[in-house]
C-alpha cells in the first residue's frame, strides 16, 4: 500500500537501524524521507515499462536523486527509452521534486489538495521560527499554524498542475526561510 520505493527505504532503514551503532544512527537521521500527498497516481505504470526488474531499477535510481537537474535528467532518459510520459510518471517526478524541496524546508509531511495544504515539519521543529512567524504574519488568513505544530496553507489549486505549481512555489519559500534560521 505505500508504494515500492517507499516500502524498499523503509525496509533499509528498519535493516540498518537493527545494525547500527550510534554513528550509523545519527546519519540514519540526516536521510529521513518526506510523505507526500498530492492526490494523484505516482508510479511507473506496467504498460510504460513492461519488464518488472527494470521498473524496481528506475525506481531505486530515481530514489537516489539528489537535485532538480538530476531528475530532469532522468526524465529526458525515460523519454529515450520508453516514449512520452504517461501521467502517472510525470506525478512521480513531480513528487520526487516535492520531496527535495520538504527536505529543504524541514516538512517530514504533505497534504495537498484543490483548498490548499497541510505540512508536518520534521520533528515538529522550524529551524527559524522567527522567519515561520514573519511568513504567517505576511500570509495572514491564507496560512496559519495549528496546536498540533502543522502549517495549514489555503489556496484555490483546481487541478493537478496547479497544485504542483503552487506547492513547489510554497516550499521553495519555506525552504529559504529554514535556510536563513
Amino acid at each position: 500500500e505505500v508504494g515500492v520505493e517507499l516500502y524498499q527505504q523503509m525496509l533499509e532503514e528498519a535493516v540498518a537501524a537493527a545494525r547500527a551503532g550510534a554513528g550509523e544512527a545519527a546519519l540514519l537521521e540526516e536521510a529521513w524521507s518526506p510523505q507526500i500527498n498530492l492526490g494523484a497516481a505516482v508510479l511507473i505504470p506496467e504498460s510504460y515499462v513492461k519488464e518488472l526488474n527494470v521498473r524496481l531499477g528506475l525506481y531505486r535510481r530515481l530514489a537516489a536523486l539528489e537535485t532538480e537537474l538530476d531528475l530532469e535528467a532522468f526524465a529526458a532518459e525515460l523519454v529515450d527509452r520508453f516514449g512520452s510520459l504517461p501521467p502517472e510518471a510525470e506525478n512521480l517526478l513531480e513528487v520526487m521534486s516535492v520531496k527535495q524541496l520538504c527536505r529543504r524546508a524541514h516538512v517530514a509531511k504533505l497534504d495537498v489538495g484543490p483548498k490548499g495544504a497541510v505540512a508536518a515539519f520534521h520533528k515538529n521543529d522550524f529551524p527559524n521560527p522567527a522567519g515561520l512567524v514573519q511568513y504567517l504574519t505576511q500570509q495572514m488568513g491564507t496560512a496559519k499554524l495549528r496546536p498540533d505544530n502543522k502549517l495549514v496553507i489555503t489556496r484555490a489549486w483546481e487541478d493537478r498542475k496547479a497544485r504542483a505549481q503552487g506547492v513547489k512555489r510554497l516550499l521553495q519559500g519555506l525552504a529559504e526561510l529554514a535556510e536563513a534560521g
